[in-house]
């Protein structure tokens, strides 16, 4: 029987969270964030560098043995919780858990997981960021030992030194950035790019079983992306709250106005409730025990996840009144990875339909 879940911080998972959040003030201001979306170059590699040679975070789900910290999902989603407050352009979500978790489930993997962990090269998973886990994914065409075709959507593929990609035979395979063509796509999230990759007679070397390694992938993609979700709708309600108490109307703080606070009390409670799904998840995969309830706890966390993470960053937006609507304010980044969140490793819909079937209790 699997343990009851904890949904608490410990003492280590608080102090990580200090030291990142500590990190990130100095790295990732929201300024410096907006100016690389401006810039051909929005990924700060800086700040990447920072996170994983001076903390050795892009190593915590990776075994010691192999390269890694050896530590689990719950002390990864405090990293993601305070990436998603900063809305940090770095690619830790999919070179750090999706690439990583993809390698974890390969035999052959050669190295490169270590080479991962240590933040020296940055993976991505070349599947489309709006594939839900056990959903159908495209795949190219292994041919005469190379592979042909062309995928899209592939999120952080402009910073990846190597490709895993799955083929039509069943293999997942690792094929080196130089090796094919990455072209940029419209993001409406500029911090977390999305990109079109070809793939044009690219060698690759093979991994292992495509299927599985996807699967327990996109399941962690989805599951601790709750806590980058849940890192944004924190951010949104501490700052709308401390905006509310300095802004001033009719001679008295906005924050006073019945409205107002009836507003926020209820973002407050839902923001609660996402704390609560996102760790839950988060425990359910260091667990690993159990594969449905895991699937469950993911289902879960990402039905709830979204509209309460896009509904703060509206919320701001809109409490923020003229200055919100600026370029020069952050909310516009949150709402923006929000929103790109949303549709991220499957919609809410896809994983309450995906909810339904695990549980038995399917829509009439």
């Amino acid at each position: 029987m699997n343990k009851e879940p904890d949904l608490l911080y410990s003492e280590e998972e608080d102090a990580l969270r200090a030291a990142v959040r500590d990190l990130l003030a100095d790295h990732c201001d929201a300024p410096g964030v907006i100016a690389r979306t401006e810039s051909d170059a929005p990924h700060d590699l800086r700040a990447w560098k920072a996170l994983t040679d001076g903390m050795g975070l892009a190593g915590l789900l990776v075994p010691e043995d192999r390269g890694g910290q050896g530590a689990t999902h719950r002390e990864a989603a405090v990293v993601l919780e305070e990436l998603g407050r900063a809305v940090a352009p770095v690619p830790y979500l999919t070179s750090a858990v999706v690439a990583t978790e993809a390698l974890l489930a390969c035999e052959a993997e050669g190295g490169l997981l270590a080479e991962l962990a240590s933040g020296r090269r940055i993976g991505a998973l070349a599947v489309a960021l709006n594939v839900a886990p056990e959903r159908a994914y495209r795949v190219v065409r292994f041919e005469d030992g190379a592979l042909h075709g062309e995928l899209t959507g592939i999120a952080d593929a402009a910073a990846a030194d190597v490709l895993l990609v799955p083929a039509d035979d069943g293999g997942l395979y690792a094929v080196e950035a130089g090796a094919v063509t990455v072209t940029p796509q419209v993001s409406l999230d500029l911090t977390r790019p999305l990109a079109t990759v070809t793939l044009d007679g690219a060698a690759g070397r093979l991994l292992g079983d495509a299927e599985p390694a996807v699967r327990r992938a996109l399941r962690a993609g989805a599951g601790l992306l709750a806590s980058e979700q849940l890192g944004l709708a924190e951010w949104a309600l501490t700052e709308t709250v401390r905006y509310l108490k300095e802004r001033k109307q009719f001679n008295r703080s906005v924050g006073g106005f019945q409205a107002l606070k009836h507003r926020l009390a209820q973002l407050w409670l839902d923001v609660v409730g996402l704390r609560a799904a996102a760790r839950n998840a988060a425990d359910a995969l260091a667990d690993g025990s159990d594969d449905t309830e895991t699937a469950v706890a993911v289902a879960v966390a990402q039905a709830y996840a979204a509209p309460v993470a896009v509904r703060a960053a509206e919320e701001a937006l809109q409490l923020h009144g003229g200055i919100g609507m600026t370029w020069e304010h952050p909310v516009h980044l949150c709402l923006k990875r929000a929103k790109a969140d949303s549709i991220a490793y499957g919609t809410a819909g896809v994983h309450r339909d995906a909810l339904a079937e695990l549980v038995d209790l399917r829509a009439p």
